[in-house]
């Protein structure tokens, strides 16, 4: 379902930068909009660059773009002024709801956008911790009721450390990978999993008395405590490019997928000190494997081939989250991602 609902994309898309809009060979001139089609699959019908899906629409549409395409709208590229451009013609077919107590027809949905929940599993359940030492020095689970910890609702935990006394309820973490850099080898953050959340009941010094809430997973002694930050999402992504120039690599795949494809997950070793926010594009490189040419003996490097394009929806210091858009083959850690 979840794939369904990224088969992507977008209303309020920026055009990356100012780059001339290059058309796809065999564009339909006119094209009729069925169900299932998002912005994303339309623009990619045109464009060589489907982020440059506002570039089509004339000046005066809805902010730069349509506000709302419903299927069996018609839309017809023409070239005012000598630039493409789409033009909607609204289906004449879309059924009028009228209020009265029998059984009605809706009008169809519109095609969507990016929604927050879509990801919003994902983010949940992963947070990066930028600084080592801030996890470490975290309060900790240090017992469980009659010496034993479980993860069960209403299940009375206690914690060690220094507790908010306005902060009501923790989320429950465990350390999960440490992420390097692979060329530098700098600890870039911890990858925390949550577990689960607790409510505090009381606090005694560095001692405090905790209720779970919600657990996936059972508790472990030492596990740790952080405050339940909101997690500032935008409930729509307005992709674009870096600010600066960026090349990074595929770290890690949190779901834990050894074929990574569209719509999954990725870790990047860059992050918002390297000019990263959320919405950036970028261009994903299949690192060329090193073969022998069994002719000479000699190692032979195949080169590298652009393989797909991928979106920031989470950055943080020095890592971000990235969401791949488009895979024309199976990508795999080590990839290179670039500018595009």
């Amino acid at each position: 379902m979840m794939k369904s609902l990224f088969a992507l994309l977008l209303l309020g898309w920026s055009s990356i930068g100012q780059a001339q809009v290059q058309l796809r060979d065999g564009y339909p001139a006119d094209y009729r909009v069925v169900a299932g089609d998002t912005l994303w699959s339309i623009a990619s019908l045109y464009l060589q660059q489907p982020w440059q899906w506002r570039e089509l629409w004339p000046a005066d549409s809805v902010g730069g773009a349509p506000s709302r395409i419903f299927p069996g709208d018609r839309l017809q590229l023409v070239h005012p002024a000598g630039q493409p451009q789409l033009q909607l013609e609204r289906s004449a077919t879309l059924p009028t709801v009228k209020l009265s107590p029998q059984v009605r027809r809706l009008p169809p949905a519109a095609i969507p956008s990016i929604p927050l929940q879509a990801i919003s599993s994902f983010v949940l359940h992963n947070r990066i911790v930028d600084q080592p030492e801030a996890f470490e020095q975290a309060p900790y689970i240090v017992a469980g009721d009659g010496e034993r910890v479980l993860g069960g609702l209403g299940d009375r935990l206690f914690a060690r450390g220094r507790l908010d006394p306005g902060q009501p309820v923790y989320g429950v973490f465990r350390e999960g990978k440490r992420y390097r850099d692979p060329l530098s080898q700098e600890l870039l953050g911890i990858n925390a999993d949550a577990i689960g959340t607790a409510q505090v009941q009381a606090i005694n010094g560095d001692l405090a008395t905790l209720t779970l809430q919600r657990t996936t997973q059972e508790v472990r002694l030492g596990d740790r405590l952080l405050e339940m930050g909101a997690q500032d999402l935008a409930p729509r992504f307005s992709p674009s490019a870096p600010p600066r120039p960026v090349d990074g690599v595929i770290i890690d795949v949190p779901r834990g997928v050894t074929q990574i494809g569209a719509l999954d997950v990725v870790t990047l070793n860059r992050g918002r000190r390297d000019g990263l926010v959320e919405g950036n594009v970028l261009a994903v490189i299949k690192t060329g494997e090193t073969v022998r040419d069994r002719l000479t003996g000699e190692p032979l490097k195949i080169p590298d081939e652009a393989a797909g394009w991928l979106m920031v929806f989470q950055s943080y210091d020095k890592l971000s989250y990235g969401l791949v858009l488009k895979a024309s083959r199976s990508l795999a850690l080590q990839d290179k991602v670039q500018s595009p």
